[in-house]
């Protein structure tokens, strides 16, 4: 038996972190792995390049199946804005025999904008912050024909504890 992983996408201040905080405190046996201390720690050496966001998403991989084929449960909060990466990822967890659910925190870059508690965005159009995710750097938002989500979180119309809802029912569907 292996474990799951539930792989939250989204925009900067789509809600990924404190919907994936209050999923954790619900289910405590979930290992969460937040973009932004990953970035602190396993991947303080990278950008935020293309080619860094890449190795950043490919390191999560890795780090995802390690906790996976030794049966554990994990809950990401990243990011991730390219489709290919995201597929791939649940390509590898698959391959292992564990399962790997998207999750999009579907909220509109304007939404997004307005939460904005670091002001990330008002640097990133000052251009005090390059590579900026939404800005001036691309997010493709898991659509079909590619790598569609699992489930779909407007995080723009529904409260905290909705989405939490809702992840929560997802999960218990898939036993």
């Amino acid at each position: 038996m292996s474990g799951h992983v539930l792989w939250f996408t989204g925009l900067s201040s789509s809600g990924k972190s404190t919907i994936s905080s209050q999923i954790k405190s619900i289910c405590p046996a979930y290992i969460l792995l937040d973009g932004d201390i990953i970035r602190k720690g396993l991947c303080s050496d990278l950008g935020f390049s293309i080619e860094d966001r890449k190795e950043n998403m490919r390191r999560l991989i890795e780090v995802c199946k390690i906790f996976v084929i030794n049966n554990l449960n994990v809950i990401t909060a990243f990011i991730s804005p390219f489709d290919e990466y995201r597929r791939r990822a649940k390509e590898e967890i698959i391959k292992i025999g564990g399962k790997l659910f998207i999750i999009w925190c579907k909220c509109s870059l304007d939404e997004c904008m307005k939460r904005d508690p670091k002001g990330l965005y008002r640097k990133a159009l000052r251009n005090e912050i390059k590579n900026f995710t939404g800005i001036s750097s691309p997010y493709e938002p898991p659509r079909k024909p590619f790598m569609p989500a699992d489930l779909i979180l407007d995080t723009e119309k529904d409260d905290v504890y909705t989405c939490v809802s809702k992840v929560i029912d997802f999960l218990e569907r898939r036993g």
